[in-house]
């Protein structure tokens, strides 16, 4: 009869003690930097990062905005980590469903619901390749999944050059003319506040999408937790082989699972383009939201409940490293954050050191 595991010993315990150590070295360590870069001011920059987010109610609703589309692409790397796989193809995912959502918006004039499904279509459809080359010809998803986050950003920004009504006389390939923007070229297609930004004072940032990446982290923690087609999904993360001996399709989970997570990343696209507040830059670089994402489920241990809070742990230390300035520059406020985000990825890590250490201390326990 095996003994009842202590509650120190549990998973769900030495989850969030591996996640909050791993956060408080990263906080840490971002604190030395700014002594190592600015003496002076390090108690002031840190200051600023820790309580900006907090310091009032529109600057908390600018968390909350940011915090969905780092939920989505949070979402899209665990579900890929829990059936065994690794999406880094977020971005082009994340790229392809902004792509298709403003084209809904502007080029078809749809409602912003519309919008967000094509959103989804698109992030999906991205996900498809890496999924039918890992399961058809057992390529690595990683390598396909960056080649295509390279073609998305490139193909994107060659069908935008392409489209003048998405860019000439609605959308606006910079932020410079104010005019051309989402609020004159389809109010319809803005997600609407839904009152909520009256309980963060007005709020600009503040709309309903932080709760549709709420239900939409809990629908995934059904679907992995509560349904076979979750079951086997991880079955074969764990064991392809043993999956497939079990009269599991394993072809056919390793593509859903790649669409899956597509789609999760494509909305998170949608989610944030279609707040009205931001606009689409034609630039020669990868968007980092989708690369965000990995140490959102890396925090929370690909955990889809955990995501929430990882993602709004993220979102907080972002916003208050903008306040940073001037202080500190741009520059020296993207490493400071960069290196906390990433150094608090280490929970996975740091679940296996305390994992080893907590057993141990129950098995001696038992032997005394």
């Amino acid at each position: 009869m095996t003994e009842k595991k202590k509650f120190y010993q549990s998973d769900m315990f030495i989850s969030i003690l591996a996640s909050v150590i791993s956060v408080v070295i990263g906080l840490l360590f971002g604190y030395v930097l700014l002594l190592i870069l600015n003496p002076g001011k390090a108690n002031v920059g840190m200051g600023a990062m820790l309580t900006t987010g907090l310091s009032s109610l529109d600057q908390f609703g600018k968390v909350l905005y940011t915090s969905a589309p780092l939920m989505m692409c949070g979402l899209s790397v665990g579900f890929a980590f829990k059936t065994g796989l690794f999406n880094i193809g977020a971005p082009g995912q994340y790229t392809m469903g902004l792509f298709l959502a403003l084209v809904a918006a502007i080029q078809f004039q749809l409602p912003w619901w519309l919008c967000l499904i094509f959103s989804i279509l698109g992030g999906a459809v991205w996900g498809i390749f890496p999924g039918l080359f890992k399961a058809l010809f057992n390529v690595n998803e990683v390598i396909t999944s960056i080649m295509f986050n390279w073609i998305a950003m490139y193909l994107v920004n060659l069908l935008f050059a392409n489209m003048p009504k998405m860019l000439a006389s609605a959308w606006g390939a910079t932020n410079s003319d104010r005019t051309a923007d989402l609020h004159n070229a389809n109010p319809s297609a803005i997600i609407p506040k839904g009152g909520i930004d009256k309980i963060f004072g007005n709020s600009n940032w503040i709309n309903i999408s932080v709760i549709i990446a709420v239900i939409f982290a809990i629908l995934i923690w059904f679907i992995l937790e509560r349904t076979t087609f979750g079951y086997e999904l991880k079955a074969v993360g764990l064991n392809k082989e043993a999956a497939r001996y079990a009269g599991i399709n394993a072809n056919r989970s390793i593509i859903l699972s790649m669409i899956i997570a597509g789609a999760l990343s494509g909305l998170g696209g949608g989610l944030y383009y279609l707040a009205g507040t931001v606009q689409y830059v034609m630039l020669k670089s990868i968007l980092g939201m989708g690369f965000n994402g990995i140490p959102v489920a890396l925090l929370a241990n690909s955990n889809p409940i955990g995501t929430i809070f990882s993602a709004l742990f993220i979102s907080y230390i972002t916003v208050g490293g903008s306040a940073m300035q001037p202080n500190f520059s741009s520059e020296t406020t993207e490493i400071i954050v960069s290196v906390i985000i990433y150094l608090a990825a280490f929970a996975l890590l740091m679940k296996m050191v305390l994992g080893k250490h907590l057993m141990g201390k129950g098995k001696e326990g038992k032997k005394a």
